[in-house]
């Protein structure tokens, strides 16, 4: 096996089996007075709990809306996390998948944090075992290992720095700069892209989101003939060749951000279609049009949507508000070893801003 790369555990093989278990969460048209019934409720529940609700970009629009009417934030995984430890409530809900509500735990180990559900997972998470990458990280003690957000509590502990997309670019640059060799987990398409932007010595792990994975350069191509004036907006975690092809390259926030800043009228967007809610909010203006994916042919894993992103309900909301049963834990000592490199990356983004 090339020591640049190393897929642990087979790592596809991991997520097709819990895409086998899990089989394709079914979504239900509301009509105006139910939905508006079921925030109602919603809101009531988070008052009288002193809750509020943290909903991640990929969500459906139905839960982005809610999270906006009740006061709450919808974000990346990081700033759920922070505005989750921040906010003076007691009590978050995270809508995402599970390790945004490990992260918002870290931060916030005073807060009682509850999912919708605590199935809905990612497949660079379960595409990077703590054990096989503890392995792997130990065979090159001479490498600072760098993690992505979308990984487990036990891999960040493992590592020296978390990152995310926004972020990883600056992030692996200065560490360049101090000469460091670096082992990076777990999407290889954005460690390529940070690789190649940066010239860093980097270690890629093999893991991929089945989401951004299923893009395709030759779909977009086909898409950008019959739309020869649109603006080509990709997230990294697409293969190279799609990256290559793009007018933006950007996290969810970034991304966002390009569509209001181009001059470009229409937007073919590929990254996961939760996005368009916050996306047409800031670019009302611009006409959205969602990349077509390896799947055209309804053969796809994810259609341009994240399955596990998709098991985040009102029912669901509603439920765990209720009975309380959907409760992320993360012991503590785990959970101090993990915040160190994420302290290191927001101290570091900190000062970014200044």
């Amino acid at each position: 096996m090339n020591d640049s790369t190393l897929i642990a555990n087979d790592a596809q093989q991991i997520v097709q089996h819990h895409l086998d278990q899990l089989g394709q969460p079914s979504e239900h048209i509301l009509s105006t007075e139910e939905k508006q019934q079921k925030f109602e409720q919603i809101a009531t529940e988070l008052k009288k709990q002193n809750a509020v609700l943290v909903a991640h970009y990929y969500c459906h629009p139905d839960i982005q809306e809610l999270a906006e009417w009740t006061g709450g934030c919808i974000s990346d995984s990081l700033e759920m996390a922070r505005y989750g430890r921040d906010h003076e409530a007691s009590t978050l809900v995270v809508a995402g998948v599970k390790f945004m509500g490990e992260t918002a735990k870290i931060l916030s180990p005073e807060k009682t944090i509850l999912m919708p559900t605590l199935e809905a997972t990612c497949s660079l998470d379960l595409g990077c075992p703590v054990d096989e990458f503890t392995t792997f990280c130990d065979a090159h003690p001479d490498h600072t290992v760098v993690v992505y957000a979308n990984t487990s509590a036990a891999v960040k502990a493992r590592a020296d720095w978390v990152v995310t997309s926004s972020c990883a670019v600056e992030i692996i640059e200065h560490l360049d700069s101090l000469g460091e060799k670096i082992i990076w987990a777990p999407d290889q398409h954005l460690g390529g892209y940070i690789k190649k932007k940066t010239g860093a010595d980097m270690l890629l792990w093999q893991g991929s989101c089945i989401v951004h994975e299923e893009f395709r350069a030759r779909g977009i191509a086909r898409m950008k003939a019959l739309y020869p004036d649109a603006a080509v907006l990709v997230h990294p975690e697409s293969p190279e060749s799609v990256v290559a092809i793009a007018d933006a390259v950007g996290s969810t926030s970034q991304l966002i951000k390009a569509a209001q800043t181009l001059p470009h009228k229409q937007m073919i967007v590929a990254t996961d279609r939760g996005i368009f809610y916050k996306m047409q909010q800031a670019a009302p203006d611009k006409e959205l049009i969602e990349a077509p994916t390896a799947g055209e042919g309804a053969s796809c894993r994810s259609c341009a949507h994240c399955p596990w992103m998709a098991m985040n309900e009102l029912d669901a909301i509603l439920h765990v508000l209720q009975y309380r049963d959907q409760e992320i834990f993360v012991e503590e000592k785990l959970r101090q070893r993990a915040k160190v490199p994420l302290d290191r990356m927001l101290n570091f983004t900190s000062q970014l801003k200044r």
